[in-house]
């Protein structure tokens, strides 16, 4: 299968949301990634449940919704309502996650798990086998445009042998950083998902950029 390409909304142009995302539609991207910050968590606010609806409505394309926030359970069905498709929560912010993770899968969507860059890939082999996605941070999450954490390769090294070891379809995310001088290697590594923010809408092209990256 093809790797995934998730274009993180957190770099676009909030005044031209809808230009945005018909961008992304007409593009080879696969999926949409959207940060959800809280200013608790991590030290940052980004946007919430109104604008993500605003951008289902428009969207063509799965929404992944990557949920940087304290008690991520509270609101699961808020973003369900709201069209998310995949639903991450960090591993660092849930005190229950096996609970979290079956409440997503009942909700019909896919449950993702996060981890922070100084976070061990091993803490997820509890709740492996009910994790659809899991979303391993490459920066320090909060911020967008920030370089590339170059430990990542070993840990997605790492996470691939535990999911292939466990049987499982488990997809590898890779969220921070990315860009087409490390998209290859992430992928030779093990990754199944590049989100890409910066690199695809601060460029010249964010169409071909996108198109780029797929065909890497």
């Amino acid at each position: 299968m093809s790797h995934i390409i998730a274009p993180s909304l957190l770099a676009s142009d909030f005044a031209n949301l809808q230009k945005e995302c018909e961008m992304i539609n007409n593009s080879a991207a696969d999926w949409y990634h959207l940060d959800v910050m809280d200013g608790v968590f991590v030290p940052n606010i980004s946007f919430g449940i109104p604008v993500i609806d605003f951008m289902n409505r428009h969207a063509k394309k799965p929404l992944d919704v990557h949920l940087m926030i304290i008690q991520p359970e509270r609101y699961i069905n808020d973003f369900k309502n709201v069209g998310a498709n995949i639903l991450t929560v960090h591993i660092e912010a849930s005190t229950h996650l096996h609970r979290t993770l079956q409440s997503i899968k009942q909700e019909g969507m896919q449950a993702g798990v996060a981890l922070n860059p100084h976070t061990s890939v091993d803490l997820l082999e509890p709740t492996l086998e009910e994790t659809d996605l899991v979303c391993m941070m490459s920066v320090n999450p909060g911020f967008g445009g920030q370089k590339f954490i170059e430990g990542t390769y070993r840990k997605v090294e790492r996470l691939r042998s535990m999911i292939d070891k466990a049987g499982l379809d488990t997809k590898i995310e890779i969220d921070g950083g990315v860009t087409s001088s490390n998209a290859r290697k992430l992928i030779d590594c093990g990754a199944d998902v590049l989100v890409a923010g910066s690199f695809v809408f601060k460029a010249e092209n964010p169409t071909q950029t996108i198109a780029d990256l797929k065909k890497i």
